[in-house]
């Protein structure tokens, strides 16, 4: 995708997302279930590093870390994530002066020290000016210099078909989405390109999806609806404070990346009733997805066919795997949107579950 506009800290995509846990061994498995390989291990510190296509994940259960104060704070989590930049000095410099906080990282001897900012609910935002991509596998990154590959390993495994992380979505507190958006905006020069105010049976909430100059870096925010009692209340409560909701990875064949991540054991989000396929092709005219397919892998369909340009977006939810923390994993075919024609039925069915759950509870309503 082409510069979208004004790029003062030369962003370039999402280099990894960094977790943590209280104890060893709580990642390793949503991983494996997903189809990522860990393939590096950190030269000095318990950290290693798990990959799938272009996708990093980051398991750090270095004691007396950053990550392990997270850890204790918030339970398994998602504590940080790496932006990567055209100079990470620079763009560091850059972001203090417009008024980001930051963050002082501990290394060891013969590491890199990678400038941080704090971002929303203490996790960290780190530069990376070092990486490799799909079309440059073999270019110098981070890894080759702070981590040992394990031996034999595949260093760009294909895993279930994943590419890269498209976006990443943060609840915060009522109130907050306001504050957070000026933040990406003042610091990062990001852009509102949606908003949504989903309203369920009993509760609701507000969106709004920032999206950075590069437009390979989404960040939706979310905040619960004025009713309260809702799903990122309850996320807040679990959480125990701001953070990452879930995290997108894209791949080209979401049909075949399901029937591997089933394969694996990736728990997946109920699937919709089946008037929703009923009704797809009133919804989206002559959209050309094999329903039948979608419908028995409960995967959703979104997007538009004005004009005989189908532009869709096909999508699907894990169950909660780390913490409250869940994944998403799509598929675009020209459309660049959220899913919004999905949002309200998607909230709805997650409505459902919290009842089901004991988590919401509604006068008269029905069981």
């Amino acid at each position: 995708m082409t510069d979208l506009f004004d790029n003062p800290l030369g962003l370039d995509g999402f280099d990894f997302i960094e977790f943590c846990a209280p104890e060893k061994g709580e990642l390793e498995a949503v991983f494996a279930r997903m189809g990522f390989s860990r393939i590096a291990r950190h030269r000095s510190k318990d950290v290693d590093l798990w990959r799938q296509g272009e996708i990093n994940l980051i398991a750090n259960y270095e004691p007396r870390s950053p990550a392990a104060y997270f850890a204790a704070e918030h339970g398994p989590s998602a504590c940080g994530m790496g932006f990567r930049v055209r100079n990470a000095a620079e763009a560091y410099k850059l972001a203090l002066e417009r008024g980001a906080e930051p963050v002082e990282t501990r290394t060891g001897p013969m590491e890199l020290r990678l400038p941080a900012i704090r971002g929303i609910g203490g996790a960290i935002i780190y530069f990376t000016d070092r990486y490799a991509t799909l079309e440059s596998p073999d270019a110098l990154s981070i890894y080759d210099i702070d981590f040992d590959y394990l031996p034999g390993v595949d260093r760009n495994p294909v895993g279930a078909g994943m590419l890269r992380i498209d976006h990443l979505t943060h609840n915060v507190y009522g109130g907050r989405m306001e504050h957070w958006a000026r933040f990406y905006e003042r610091v990062f020069n990001f852009r509102e390109i949606r908003y949504f105010d989903i309203k369920g049976e009993y509760t609701g909430l507000t969106s709004k999806a920032m999206t950075a100059p590069d437009g390979k870096i989404r960040i939706p925010l979310n905040e619960e609806g004025k009713a309260g009692g809702g799903q990122i209340e309850e996320f807040l409560r679990q959480y125990n404070g701001e953070g990452i909701q879930h995290i997108a990875f894209i791949c080209d064949d979401l049909i075949g990346c399901w029937d591997r991540l089933k394969a694996m054991g990736t728990p997946m989000m109920s699937p919709p009733p089946d008037t929703y396929y009923e009704m797809l092709e009133e919804r989206l005219p002559g959209h050309g997805e094999p329903v039948a397919d979608l419908q028995q892998r409960g995967i959703l369909l979104d997007g538009s066919t004005a004009a005989g340009d189908p532009r869709l977006l096909l999508q699907i939810f894990s169950e909660t795997q780390i913490g409250p923390v869940f994944f998403e994993f799509i598929q675009r075919k020209k459309d660049e949107g959220f899913g919004e024609g999905n949002f309200t039925a998607l909230f709805k069915s997650m409505e459902r579950d919290q009842m089901r759950r004991g988590a919401l509870e509604v006068e008269g309503a029905a069981g």
